[in-house]
């Protein structure tokens, strides 16, 4: 499987304007890439808190902040890019094997994660030196 961080991509989600209210909506394989399994979302996040610090195996997640403002430092074992988050309209689309940390919030900050899978701990690959090896192991077989 090819990693790279130029898979994670910025997610405009179509919204329906109206005085009362706008309504964002998202729909699996359409407006994110992949069968939506999984929603999930954090709130009460102190405004120095670091999250994320892991990558996923094969799961594929699109993330939207809903209030206030976060940032993601995504990394793919060579490369490093920053996407800040703070409409609620934009996600932010996070490949398989692409580690990420979350910081940056802004007081009030709710954000919104789709995933493509039910959670799975052994999904996860949550030390650095374990996801250099993945991705050493990823390149001999691919």
């Amino acid at each position: 499987m090819s990693v790279g961080i130029e898979e994670c991509k910025l997610v405009e989600l179509p919204v329906v304007e109206d005085p009362q209210g706008d309504l964002a909506f998202a729909e699996g394989e359409s407006h994110v890439p992949f069968p939506i399994a999984r929603v999930f979302f954090v709130y009460g996040v102190p405004s120095d808190a670091i999250r994320g610090g892991h990558a996923h195996l094969s799961l594929e997640q699109v993330v939207f902040c809903l209030a206030g403002r976060l940032e993601f430092v995504v990394d793919d074992g060579s490369q490093r890019r920053t996407f800040a988050l703070e409409d609620p309209r934009t996600g932010l689309y996070l490949p398989p094997m692409v580690w990420h940390d979350i910081g940056g919030f802004s007081p009030g900050t709710v954000y919104l994660v789709l995933t493509s899978m039910p959670f799975d701990e052994a999904d996860y690959i949550r030390d650095r030196d374990e996801y250099r090896a993945a991705l050493r192991a990823a390149e001999v077989s691919g």
